[in-house]
């Protein structure tokens, strides 16, 4: 909790000037029952009109004056919580974009989600309250004993006792608290993980009639962290009856000592009503740093699956400093991306994988080339030109770019040269426009266009009553699948890359436009190396070298007229798609 709160360091003065006015108001309400004893004992006692309208008046000032530092504390109190909490939900969002790809996998979305909104929430939270109790409440429980000392000592016995009985409830309830407050944050990220799972999935759950069954699953979620919640606040539940009973108990105390004392002469009515007074102030201090004890249990619990975060390296060349991520410079590159791939002897596992999905692989794919990928489902060609931007990096082997090693070549540079069309097409809420410049942020009206119409999808775009300004939903369920397609190459070929990677990027599109489509890009980018993976045949019939893996190795290479004399696999996969004759 401590290293998060290094956050509120640009709210320094703020901090400062909150504290200095939460200690005026406390004095304020210190002051009041001394001034009010004074009206009672010497004013209203004695008939003197006069000393009530004096003392009156003082205290209308010293209560103005509380409300006033009341008002500013509140005010700036606010303010520097939620600065906090925004500088702190920037630097996880920050951090959580450089982490490698298997860290996403390991945390999960929905946590990653709970945690950079709910987790940061609570510390907020529990900021916005420390800087009203911190100072507030131990002046006021110091200040309250003083005076109430001051008033009668032998009384005084009675908060003496009473203390250590509220310290000992506060404490074991807390420690009670704490692990259930975890379990709570994990039931949560799982009901955000049924929740997100149920909204992004509901074309399929309705196609599958799958309505009541998500509807019981989020129904589990929900209700187990519900009965958690319930477990929770019961056990905290016990808290707030013990101080107000003991409270309650100690006003009759105070009132019952307090009427003899008065009998025999050592005090007066007023300096009972003050002791009365300073003795709320003592347990309500008390009161607010039991709410305290209460948050802090959940906020250390925040603060650790946010740190848990922030502990997490970055991907090996992007480091990650307060406001941003700081890159190598490209200009410290060893190499630039206009030369030949180079896959040397490389393999690869995932984590927890039993045996490796890629095994010695080697190839090599020239400019002005284009190299194909084809296989089986779970071969391993995605993960083969995943592991060209370094989503991934080998086991062991290497893969070189102009007989340099891409790990040592920051990660800023290598990506910039490459555009990937990835399996799934993804789209972001925003224009047309918008989502084709996300390839290149300053591409013209002019190079938008070009790339929208190597890609063919110019034809539908310039059909949609907006063109170009045309809205994209979240996720761009509002297009189909041939033309989300589209607009992800469009998006890859806007920024001219020296590297275009296509993930099986063709899967959605006709026969006829995906060979237009190749046509215009064989034209288009003859200067670059071009991966494309593939499952249909005919989208890499003309490519000059086609590979052929299976179960992660790769079982042959060529072109399509020596891999059908070569290669059993590859004449398998073709006959599974073209009639024998055609072949011929």
């Amino acid at each position: 909790m401590r290293r998060l709160l290094r956050h509120l360091k640009p709210f320094t003065f703020l901090v400062i000037l909150t504290l200095g006015l939460v200690l005026l108001q406390s004095l304020s309400e210190l002051a009041l029952p001394s001034l009010m004893a004074d009206i009672v004992d010497f004013g209203i006692a004695r008939g003197n009109t006069e000393f009530i309208w004096k003392t009156g008046g003082k205290m209308l000032l010293v209560a103005l004056a509380g409300v006033i530092c009341s008002i500013a504390s509140s005010y700036f109190s606010a303010k520097i919580s939620t600065g906090f909490g925004k500088e702190l939900r920037g630097e996880v969002f920050t951090h959580v974009t450089s982490l490698r790809v298997d860290d996403f996998e390991e945390f999960g979305t929905a946590s990653l989600i709970t945690r950079t909104t709910n987790d940061i929430s609570q510390i907020q939270m529990v900021v916005l309250m420390l800087l009203g109790i911190v100072a507030s409440a131990p002046l006021m429980f110091v200040g309250g004993v003083i005076m109430a000392l001051s008033r009668d000592r032998y009384m005084a016995k009675l908060l003496l006792a009473i203390i250590p009985v509220l310290v000992v409830v506060v404490v074991v309830v807390s420690k009670k608290v704490m692990p259930m407050f975890k379990e709570v944050q994990q039931k949560l990220d799982k009901l955000n993980l049924v929740l997100r799972e149920g909204l992004t999935g509901v074309r399929v759950i309705r196609a599958f009639n799958k309505i009541d069954y998500e509807k019981k699953r989020f129904d589990e979620a929900n209700r187990d962290l519900t009965e958690t919640m319930l477990r929770v606040n019961r056990t905290m539940a016990v808290l707030m009856p013990i101080v107000n009973l003991s409270i309650n108990f100690l006003i009759i105390g105070i009132i019952w000592v307090g009427s003899h004392r008065i009998d025999l002469g050592y005090m007066e009515v007023g300096g009972l009503m003050a002791f009365i007074q300073y003795a709320m102030h003592i347990l309500m201090s008390m009161i607010m740093v039991s709410m305290i004890f209460i948050m802090l249990p959940r906020a250390a619990v925040s603060a650790d699956r946010i740190n848990e975060i922030l502990d997490t390296e970055p991907e090996s060349d992007i480091m990650v400093v307060e406001g941003g991520i700081v890159t190598v410079d490209a200009r410290d590159a060893k190499a630039t991306l206009r030369g030949t791939i180079e896959f040397r002897d490389v393999t690869f596992s995932y984590p927890d994988a039993e045996r490796p999905t890629l095994s010695n692989i080697t190839f090599t794919a020239k400019p002005g080339q284009m190299t194909a990928i084809l296989g089986g489902t779970g071969s391993g060609k995605s993960t083969v030109v995943n592991l060209i931007p370094r989503f991934f990096d080998v086991d062991s082997g290497q893969i070189l770019i102009d007989g340099v090693d891409i790990r040592d070549i920051p990660l800023r540079e290598l990506r910039g040269r490459i555009g990937l069309v990835p399996q799934q097409a993804i789209l972001f809420s925003g224009t047309i426009a918008e989502n084709i410049r996300y390839g290149k942020p300053d591409a013209t009206d002019e190079e938008v266009r070009r790339a929208a119409e190597i890609a063919q999808a110019l034809d539908f775009i310039e059909k949609l009553p907006k063109g170009f300004d045309s809205y994209v939903a979240q996720g761009g369920v509002n297009f189909s699948g041939g033309q989300k397609q589209r607009l992800c190459i469009a998006r890859a070929i806007v920024r001219r890359p020296d590297v275009y990677i296509f993930d099986d990027s063709f899967s959605a599109l006709d026969f006829k436009t995906d060979a237009k489509l190749r046509a215009a890009l064989k034209r288009e980018v003859s200067d670059a190396v071009m991966i494309v993976v593939a499952q249909r045949v005919n989208t890499i019939l003309d490519a000059d070298l086609i590979l052929v893996m299976d179960e992660g190795k790769i079982v042959g290479s060529g072109t399509h007229k020596e891999l059908l004399k070569t290669c059993q696999v590859y004449r398998e996969i073709v006959l599974s798609q073209v009639a024998e004759e055609e072949i011929a």
